[in-house]
């Protein structure tokens, strides 16, 4: 089982979410304690070691310490903007 760490602008992208996508998004995340790399998730060219889930219109950035059964999520947001921040 992993364990999932938070960067801190994440609290702050899950609240500017609407209430029935964060939903969503916790179950997502929930199922990546079991999986880091479900069905569906795409590994992002020219990001070394970074992950992308999609939820709805919303999309999870997340690394995977394989070694260390971490799983760092690193920003939430919606897909047109998301990865501007990057």
């Amino acid at each position: 089982m992993y364990r999932i760490l938070y960067e801190k602008i994440v609290f702050k992208d899950l609240a500017k979410i609407p209430d029935t996508d964060v939903s969503r998004i916790r179950d997502a995340l929930k199922e990546l304690l079991n999986n880091p790399v479900p069905t569906g998730c795409k590994k992002l060219a020219g990001r070394a070691g970074l992950y992308r889930l999609r939820q709805g219109n919303y999309r999870i950035i997340y690394a995977v310490d394989f070694k260390g059964k971490e799983i760092r999520v690193i920003l939430i947001g919606h897909r047109k903007e998301i990865y501007r921040q990057l």
